[in-house]
């Protein structure tokens, strides 16, 4: 609430070449409006796609501490150029 409508689908593109797999994503912004948004501390990616099991964990970022955005604040979840590789 407040500014957060998540989940949000962030992928951009998944390849494969030479055993290589390699996810793209788009960068997320997130602002609070009318109110606080967290506290937080981790950001989740999964799969929501799959009934069983459901919605799978793939990844997630530990941002080291609680992160609390005050109204009109942003956070920017910034993926950088590829979400991850997979060798």
């Amino acid at each position: 609430g407040n500014g957060y409508t998540g989940p949000i689908d962030i992928s951009a593109g998944w390849t494969e070449a030479a055993g290589v797999g390699t996810m793209t994503g788009t960068d997320q912004v997130i602002t609070a409006s009318g109110g606080t948004v967290g506290p937080f501390r981790y950001v989740a990616l999964f799969n929501d796609t799959p009934t069983s099991p459901a919605d799978p964990l793939i990844a997630f970022w530990d941002y080291g501490s609680e992160v609390t955005l005050q109204n009109g604040e942003t956070f920017t979840v910034d993926f950088g150029a590829n979400v991850f590789t997979l060798s």
